[in-house]
């Protein structure tokens, strides 16, 4: 079982006081789009980007696309601003389109295959693993008004104990100064189980998941089977916990990915469906990335890094979590718990399909 906690997050913030956005042609589009896609408050998406100050030339052209996939009046009579005032500015660099590369998808069979195989490998994957420690770092962050323009709340560093098939959390510190509370005891959003237990339940065949091939898709330069699948609530053993008072068991949907080659879980998303109105929390949404990592003499699939979302209300927070210094169990004199630098984006971004490779998956 693996769950996410949230814990209510109230900010009161002086629009005034804000600071002036700088934002390329593409991060204002990545901006609109979300807030057409969740729908937020035309006034309210209005406001924000009066506090923008483009580096690249808006036209009218791409207002118009915008409003006719619902952008509201408020928010195009602003944007109408930002044409005036971009116009002595540069226009947004060309986007390089490369020609699609067009790989058949596996036969039917070959799909049931490589599918029988991930789910052999995902009920042993816990039992493979050895006895270790790492350092999870996890980074909050929060949006207030719903829009994806992210604060920094804190960030936190734990290390994790994975011993005879359980993990242990310990705090160590909180904004680099050292902490005296427990993984339980943390404000905010947490979570856990992302050593196994997830992807154990999704393929154990009482949970009756019901798996599609969908695609093809590429992870850190590896040709990767992308599968869609869904969880009904009554098999569904997710647990949203909202400040310890209030408890759901959701149904949940999202994606599986399969290396080709190996035949290795490298990627699971899964999104909460049907939550309840009467919920605080309206939107929980994970991604768990796997990758080859060495302990000791040898190589092992472990998590390399997961990202969280959820809403309440208008605020949405996101955790970034990142497992890093792997080390056999018992050598703990060896690490120093410090905060790393963040991982590159480039590490959980996929790539554009790939042709497929001279030698066939096994």
């Amino acid at each position: 079982m693996w769950f996410i906690r949230a814990v209510a997050v109230v900010l009161l913030l002086e629009a005034s006081a804000a600071a002036q956005l700088k934002l390329t042609i593409q991060q204002l589009t990545s901006f609109i789009e979300s807030s057409i896609k969740l729908k937020q408050e035309d006034k309210r998406v209005a406001e924000y980007v009066r506090k923008i100050h483009l580096t690249e030339r808006l036209d009218d052209r791409t207002i118009e696309v915008w409003q006719g996939k619902g952008l509201g009046p408020k928010t195009v009579e602003a944007l109408r601003g930002l044409v005036e005032s971009s116009q002595s500015l540069p226009k947004p660099a060309a986007a390089i389109v490369k020609p699609a590369v067009v790989i058949p998808p596996p036969s039917p069979e070959e799909q049931r295959r490589v599918l029988d195989q991930a789910r052999q490998y995902a009920m042993s994957y816990s039992k493979r693993l050895p006895d270790f420690i790492c350092t999870q770092v996890t980074r909050r962050y929060y949006d207030p008004a719903g829009l994806e323009f992210w604060r920094s709340m804190d960030t936190i560093t734990e290390k994790l104990t994975y011993f005879e098939q359980k993990e242990d959390y310990k705090v160590v510190t909180v904004d680099g100064r050292l902490a005296d509370t427990t993984h339980d005891k943390l404000g905010g959003a947490t979570s856990s189980g992302e050593f196994g237990s997830m992807m154990k339940e999704i393929f154990d065949p009482k949970t009756e998941t019901e798996f599609r091939w969908l695609r093809w898709g590429t992870l850190r330069g590896r040709r990767n089977h992308v599968y869609s699948y869904g969880v009904s609530q009554s098999r569904s053993h997710w647990r949203i916990d909202y400040q310890r008072s209030m408890e759901i068991v959701p149904a949940y949907r999202g994606l599986i990915y399969v290396d080709a080659d190996l035949l290795t879980v490298t990627r699971i998303t899964l999104e909460a469906v049907d939550i309840p109105p009467s919920f605080p929390i309206q939107l929980a949404r994970t991604t768990l990335d796997y990758d080859f990592i060495k302990i000791g003499d040898a190589e092992h699939v472990l998590p390399l890094r997961a990202e969280v979302r959820m809403r309440e209300g208008r605020t949405l927070v996101k955790n970034e979590v990142e497992f890093r210094m792997y080390r056999k169990f018992g050598a703990e004199a060896t690490i120093k718990f410090e905060t790393p630098e963040p991982l590159p984006e480039d590490v959980t971004k996929e790539e554009p399909a790939q042709p497929a490779s001279p030698k066939p998956p096994r």
